[in-house]
């Protein structure tokens, strides 16, 4: 009997029960989603990295590295494997703009590659290529073809022997301006130590990769101790592809404790106001089957069972979603597989995503166990006496003159509020985070859009650069300087304390390049100080007007360096005119030119290393932009269900509350138009305090979700208003939506049973 009971039951309160469900789902859906998203970078990821080799350290000097070091390496303490090690960027003849990472390591246990097609890989083969699957994927090169490169006056002509994948290249961008992989203009190729020797005609490995479990500080010094000189020296963290995989698995946790916990939130709230007002609801149930001899035990589990059930169907339907969100990420042509180019996108799932939905049930039971025994208190007959709502004490306003002055709809939405503050709660938390998800998220992209502008559009202005060969000799990079009329930059690795940073020396004669300001603007390169990023500056609290040390690899020399002002830069940098470096006795050699002449037009030269196209690196944002812009659909979808599902439960839960209310306005001659705009009424004034809540409740969350997801950016936040406008509209849309929905029930309204029952 009771188990027929309870399908018809779920079947009266349809609305709530589903609404409740939907919330559960959605938030341990996303909770597990993104919680299986970064773990499973993490296993994948790992188990790419110990399979490859990929190396904990990476010694660099320009001056290359001997065997003897090599060997003074291996033998150090705490080093398990090293090797010599050699990456530049070659042209791929025949195809223009493309280019390769031509990789050559001495040992392939040490930074080495996993073949996916092909011959395995030969550290003496004479003539083998192996290229990078991606690229060849999207340049229909295969396995057998013969591939020419080209680097400064070298041509190395081979035969792809192999399609691999290297740990080293995970995250293959050209540098750190690039954000994303663009495998049909940029890839990979590893060849052989003996292939390398004989096509260059010397050897010259300008890294020593090791893996140790050192760290850095301990390494750093018997590296030092071991050659007899201060070396640059960056740890994996220092890696794009290590850095990568570590950025998205913060972001991923980040991301997996912020949204669903709001979610969830809203779904346990929503659980609490729905279940006792069910109760309240089946109050002349609940004394009719206490009349009828049921035990309050067996009372209690009926209704308990309610809350239980809807636990599973919401954590059942959560755990599907999460493993179709984690999967949408999660994939080689998902969001994650136009970044990272590793050999498995397995999906696991962590064991606290066992605990959490486990948790919710227990407490969503609670929750129906707790609403349900109050209503079990006393006898039979006190059950039996319909449910009638508190009775309210006068408000302060009512005894005001404004009071009286209020419309009759404004003074009965007023006393409901005050009647039921849980359910006026509820909504205003479903509006509130409504507006919230849209403003964050569209702000989210309105930033991204100014990053692009000031970065790309304006500081940014010139539409090459120019890297030059590492021997040309002074007055031919002077001439490269002269012949495309640009700006020029020197950049060296210098260490503040233990940390590594790049210290760069612009001329900004020709306006090429700017730098944008910590504030408005552009700041202006003076020749009386440094200017530090901003991240730099965070780091060891500097302001304008402090002093800083700075010391470069290679020597024991040390600067002091007057900051004089502060900028947002891409990379952890150091700026300084070449006037400043000349005063305190900085040498330096040009290496890079930046000009508005295209790539296509700069002739081949061999004081030329390479060539980059400023559009190559907007371009190189585009995928990024889609994966920004399918967030962006994917949070305001989710915050549109958000609004609807609350708006419309706590919507049937006021209509049921106010049935006898609405019935007696009938009576007395009101219309279902005008009983409906006293609905519609409510929900306005709760939308208009939650979007002036959520607004700026949103601009913090944007704020918050850009620092901890992407502070290598320095990124402004921005807000415009088109957002504002969106946020408003959207949000008002859905509240008007459902009130609408829920204001078309009165039509149906039994006046002589709704006051029957009252009397």
């Amino acid at each position: 009997m009771l188990f027929r009971k309870l399908w018809r039951t779920m079947g009266l309160y349809k609305a709530q029960f589903i609404s409740m469900i939907i919330m559960i789902s959605l938030g341990i859906g996303i909770f597990i989603g993104f919680n299986m998203e970064w773990v499973s970078i993490e296993k994948n990821t790992g188990s790419f990295f110990d399979d490859t080799g990929f190396a904990d350290y990476r010694i660099v000097s320009e001056a290359g590295f001997t065997k003897d070091d090599l060997k003074s390496i291996e033998d150090m303490d705490g080093a398990d494997r090293a090797s010599r090690y050699v990456c530049v960027n070659a042209d791929v003849k025949g195809r223009d703009g493309d280019s390769l990472a031509l990789t050559v390591t001495e040992n392939e246990n040490v930074s080495g590659v996993m073949v996916v097609q092909g011959d395995a890989y030969d550290s003496e083969s004479a003539d083998g290529i192996w290229l990078s699957d991606r690229y060849a994927g999207a340049n229909d090169i295969a396995v057998g073809d013969k591939v020419t490169l080209e680097y400064k006056n070298l041509e190395i002509k081979g035969k792809v022997k192999g399609l691999i994948k290297a740990s080293e290249h995970m995250v293959c961008v050209r540098d750190e301006t690039q954000i994303m992989p663009d495998y049909d203009t940029y890839g990979y190729a590893y060849i052989s130590p003996v292939f390398y020797e004989k096509a260059a005609g010397f050897e010259y490995y300008p890294q020593i990769n090791v893996i140790s479990d050192m760290d850095k500080k301990a390494f750093t010094d018997k590296v030092d101790d071991k050659l007899d000189r201060t070396l640059l020296i960056l740890s994996k963290d220092e890696n794009i592809s290590y850095a990568g995989a570590d950025g998205e698995i913060e972001e991923g946790k980040t991301m997996g404790s912020v949204l669903p916990v709001l979610f969830l939130l809203i779904a346990v709230l929503t659980m609490v106001t729905t279940m006792h007002r069910i109760a309240a609801k089946e109050k002349l149930q609940i004394g009719t089957l206490k009349a009828l001899g049921f035990k309050d035990r067996r009372i209690l589990r009926h209704y308990t069972s309610y809350a239980f059930m809807v636990g599973i169907a919401g954590s059942a339907a959560g755990v599907a979603l999460g493993y179709f969100v984690a999967y949408m990420i999660m994939n080689p042509d998902g969001a994650m597989g136009t970044y990272f180019d590793m050999p498995e996108w397995k999906l696991y799932l962590p064991w606290f995503c066992y605990v959490i939905p486990a948790g919710i049930i227990l407490l969503l039971t609670l929750i129906g166990y707790l609403s349900v025994k109050k209503m079990l208190q006393g006898t039979a007959a006190d059950a039996l006496r319909p449910y009638s709502p508190k009775k309210m004490r006068r408000l302060l306003i009512e005894k005001s003159h404004i009071f009286d002055r209020l419309s009759f709809g404004a003074r009965w939405n007023l006393r409901d509020a005050m009647r039921h503050k849980s359910r006026m709660a509820m909504s205003l938390i479903g509006i509130v985070g409504c507006t919230l998800i849209i403003t964050a998220t569209l702000g989210m992209r309105d930033t991204m859009n100014d990053f692009l502008k000031t970065y790309y559009d304006d500081a940014t202005n010139y539409s090459s650069r120019i890297y030059i060969a590492e021997e040309a000799a002074p007055d031919e990079r002077d001439r490269l300087v002269s012949e495309y009329d640009g700006d020029w930059s020197s950049s060296a690795s210098v260490q503040i304390e233990d940390k590594a940073v790049s210290l760069d020396i612009y001329d900004t004669s020709e306006d090429k390049v700017r730098f944008p300001a910590d504030g408005e603007g552009f700041a202006e390169l003076t020749d009386d100080g440094a200017y530090v990023c901003r991240r730099i500056a965070d780091e060891f609290n500097l302001e304008q007007g402090d002093s800083i040390r700075i010391s470069p690899y290679g020597g024991d020399d040390e600067y002091t360096l007057k900051v004089a002002g502060i900028i947002r830069s891409v990379s952890e940098n150091i700026v300084i005119s070449p006037e400043y470096a000349g005063r305190i006795g900085i040498d330096y050699v040009i290496d890079s030119v930046y000009t508005d002449t295209p790539k296509a037009d700069i002739k081949t030269d061999g004081a030329i290393k390479s060539v980059q196209s400023k559009q190559a690196i907007i371009d190189s944002f585009d995928s990024f932009m889609e994966i920004m812009n399918l967030m962006i659909v994917i949070f305001i979808l989710a915050a549109a269900v958000l609004g609807v599902v609350v708006l419309y439960n706590l919507g049937v839960m006021s209509y049921t509350e106010r049935y006898t209310e609405m019935a007696t306005l009938k009576v007395t001659g009101f219309r279902d138009r005008k009983i409906g705009r006293l609905l519609a009424g409510q929900n306005l004034w709760i939308s208009v305090i939650g979007i002036i809540i959520g607004i700026p409740a949103g601009a913090g969350a944007l704020s918050y979700l850009m620092t901890a997801l992407a502070p290598e950016y320095e990124l402004k936040i921005v807000i415009g208003p088109v957002t504002y406008i969106v946020s408003v509209l959207l949000t008002f849309g859905v509240s008007m939506a459902v009130s609408l929905m829920v204001a078309r029930k009165n039509r149906h309204i039994d006046m002589v049973e709704a006051l029957k029952g009252t009397e």
